[in-house]
């Protein structure tokens, strides 16, 4: 989902398939800051603001090692990067997961380019690929038994494929407002729309058992895009943003959040300009691996998240990661 943040959500489908010059551009640059409501406070301020907050966040692994303490009830989290891998650059990445024995399935984007795949982690080749219609957009994936669920941008449709062959056996209609992310806990499917609402799906019928208004601080997150589940937690990237909110199932509350500005701006640095957003988490839960990538990205990244120690003021979390309380 190529999506540029507007007044009017419903602008954003002439935006989901615009290419690199929005994609090019950091939300986090100040030329492109003025996206954001920063009316009361002079350049010189922002930019001085915006430069401790990154050099917060890259620590370095030896550094975190060195911390004579961490603040445990930290909800905000930084990350070391392990290990960084191939990632098909033409991949417009809208729903990632890993499988086992170093196979990730992927979702990819765009009409006329959207699939599902397997791919080697090591080697991020694609050892088999499942092309979709060109009237569809794929999107979230996850994969329950032996059946991967994908549903599709601008529509209610979505797909259930073999895992073994990525052969499509089935097709379903599901009741949120459309399809973005999706994820499972082995029993049920949770599901976003791109609003603030994280949906609980029954994976046989196919309807809502349950929704949450996701929330951080009082704020409404919206633009919940990738899902992951992760140790009793769904993990969401936040559209726009190099934000992944850790959310509570259970009433929608955001429990902290891990920042990710780095990757993509030294990507961008390395010459990388035709990338697109952070978008792509996956989970190795026996090795306790994770793994993060984005549209259009030429890498795929191991990290590890760690609790920052100094204190995070709201007003950057909420300036950096939460789209939806700004005016656009």
């Amino acid at each position: 989902m190529i999506k540029m943040a507007s007044k009017s959500f419903k602008k954003k489908p002439t935006k989901r398939s615009t290419s690199s010059s929005s994609s090019s551009s950091s939300y986090m640059d100040p030329s492109h800051l003025s996206r954001f409501s920063y009316k009361k406070l002079p350049p010189v301020v922002l930019i001085f603001v915006f430069v401790c907050f990154v050099s917060l966040l890259v620590i370095s692994s030896s550094t975190l090692s060195k911390l004579a303490y961490i603040n445990k009830k930290s909800n905000v989290y930084g990350i070391e990067l392990v290990n960084e891998f191939p990632h098909d650059p033409r991949a417009f990445t809208q729903g990632l997961l890993y499988a086992g024995n170093n196979t990730l399935f992927e979702s990819t984007g765009l009409n006329g380019r959207s699939s599902v795949r397997r791919v080697a982690l090591e080697t991020g080749e694609v050892e088999e690929i499942k092309t979709m219609e060109y009237a569809y957009f794929g999107e979230g994936l996850t994969l329950l038994g032996e059946r991967l669920f994908q549903v599709t941008w601008l529509k209610k449709t979505g797909f259930i494929y073999d895992r073994n062959n990525l052969s499509k056996v089935q097709e379903f209609t599901h009741q949120m407002k459309d399809g973005w992310g999706l994820a499972t806990d082995g029993k049920v499917l949770f599901g976003s729309d791109g609003t603030s609402t994280l949906y609980q799906i029954d994976p046989q019928t196919f309807k809502v058992t349950r929704q949450n208004i996701v929330k951080y601080k009082g704020h409404e997150i919206q633009y919940l895009n990738e899902l992951e589940f992760i140790n009793g937690e769904v993990w969401a990237n936040v559209w726009q943003t190099d934000c992944i909110a850790r959310i509570s199932h259970k009433d929608g509350m955001v429990l902290g959040w891990i920042l990710l500005p780095h990757l993509r701006e030294g990507l961008i640095a390395a010459g990388n300009n035709g990338i697109d957003v952070l978008n792509g988490i996956a989970w190795d839960g026996d090795k306790k691996r994770l793994f993060v990538t984005g549209k259009l990205w030429p890498k795929l990244y191991e990290i590890k998240v760690h609790p920052v120690k100094e204190q995070i003021d709201d007003s950057l979390i909420e300036r950096f990661c939460l789209l939806g309380a700004h005016n656009f």
